[in-house]
């Protein structure tokens, strides 16, 4: 009698199963039905044409190395490994863009792009130069946008700028050609492919959110199981001159039973916009966990880590529309928890987040607009090296790259 019951059990949990598997299928059918219906209902203006729309940009510099940090540190920086005295022209960017509107609930956008190369203080190169060195295009965005898929919420399925880039920091620092943001330098992903819902909780758009689930992988192909989840929301106020807007993502890197390595970050973007004056201040910390390896004598260990950073900017008008200034200061810390007793050196997994140096950069400049879409900029980038692991005598190891440059930015088509 009792096996016959834990059959009936067994039956009953497999029916159930069943039923809300079939439910689970009928979900999106249902929704497909009644999005059908609706579009078929929504009257249509006959007035649209489709069109489409070229654009592009590129920025590049000059620059001269006036220092370099003996160590070669900063692999998540452009002048690592670039020894002192070097000059150069360079492009550090170019993109072509092209948007076309099929109707007016669908977009789309393909853009490729060619981009310096950068080589990390584990000799790893990240870029887009061929064996034959040559500057080659990658596609950077490819999308579609479905918009008012329901009232202010637009889906955007393919390739596209990230929750951590789309409303806060990069537009109001304003200076993407003269330097990444905080969190950029950190190679968090600014672009990647998935699929986002993007919206507004208001009419005036004073309120709204981004969320995305993305291979985490950028331009490349996805290489395992695990996805990238992100997020962010703002509120916009004093007739929105003043914007807070909090990000945060996780993302598994690698997970079995003996090994668990993923990274999660929240981060918090303050700014304020007048015609005279923008600031604004933008502070994380990411929690890697079993980032570090730390190594003793005869065996290793896996340690998690806090990176912490923040950043703050100001830029303004000198001469309307003809002249203008823009000064930043980072301090970035890989690891708050370093302990330099335990073991001999810590090694990051994570290539941008090494955990032996803290850093701190400063920028300033100007920029000089002789036509719209055009700017020279003059600029000093420094970026100072402190090592958290005393020497044998107790002292810390410093030292700074310092690089002058005249950058060059221009667009068309937006």
């Amino acid at each position: 009698m009792a096996n016959s019951k834990r059959g009936d059990i067994c039956s009953n949990n497999k029916s159930v199963f069943a039923r809300l598997q079939k439910t689970v299928l009928i979900i999106p059918i249902i929704t497909a039905m009644v999005l059908t219906v609706q579009a078929q209902t929504t009257p249509t203006d006959t007035t649209f044409k489709p069109s489409g729309k070229a654009w592009g940009l590129a920025f590049g510099d000059y620059y001269y190395k006036a220092h370099s940090d003996i160590a070669n540190r900063g692999g998540a920086n452009q002048y690592t490994n670039i020894e002192k005295g070097r000059n150069a022209f360079q492009f550090r960017r170019i993109l072509v863009g092209y948007s076309y509107e099929f109707s007016e609930k669908f977009t789309a956008e393909v853009v490729v792009a060619g981009e310096d190369n950068v080589v990390n203080n584990q000799g790893v190169t990240n870029g887009d130069l061929l064996a034959n060195n040559k500057l080659a295009f990658f596609i950077r965005m490819a999308n579609l946008r479905w918009k008012n898929i329901w009232k202010n919420t637009d889906l955007v399925i393919g390739q596209q700028s990230t929750p951590a880039f789309s409303q806060s920091s990069e537009v109001f620092w304003g200076y993407r050609p003269v330097e990444r943001t905080l969190i950029d330098i950190r190679r968090t992903p600014s672009f990647d492919l998935g699929v986002s819902l993007q919206g507004k909780f208001d009419a005036d758009k004073n309120f709204g959110y981004n969320i995305m689930v993305s291979n985490g992988t950028g331009a490349r192909p996805e290489t395992d199981r695990f996805k990238n989840f992100s997020g962010d929301i703002y509120a916009k106020f004093l007739d929105k001159r003043l914007m807070i807007d909090f990000y945060a993502d996780y993302q598994r890197l690698n997970w079995t039973p003996e090994f668990h390595h993923a990274r999660n970050m929240q981060k918090l973007f303050i700014g304020y916009t007048t015609p005279k004056l923008t600031v604004g201040a933008e502070a994380f910390i990411n929690h890697g966990k079993n980032d570090v390896v730390g190594h003793m004598a005869n065996t290793t260990d896996t340690i998690s880590a806090n990176a912490v950073g923040i950043s703050t900017f100001a830029r303004g008008p000198i001469v309307k529309g003809k002249v203008g200034f823009f000064a930043r200061y980072d301090r970035f810390n890989p690891d708050e928890n370093y302990n330099d007793t335990n073991y001999i050196r810590d090694e990051g997994l994570t290539s941008a987040y090494d955990p032996n140096n803290k850093e701190q950069l400063i920028i300033a400049g100007l920029d000089f607009t002789p036509a719209k879409n055009i700017h020279f900029m003059p600029n000093v980038w420094y970026n100072s090296y402190t090592n958290q692991r005393n020497d044998a005598v107790g002292r810390e190891h410093k030292d700074h790259d310092l690089v002058y440059r005249v950058t060059l930015a221009f667009n068309f088509g937006k």
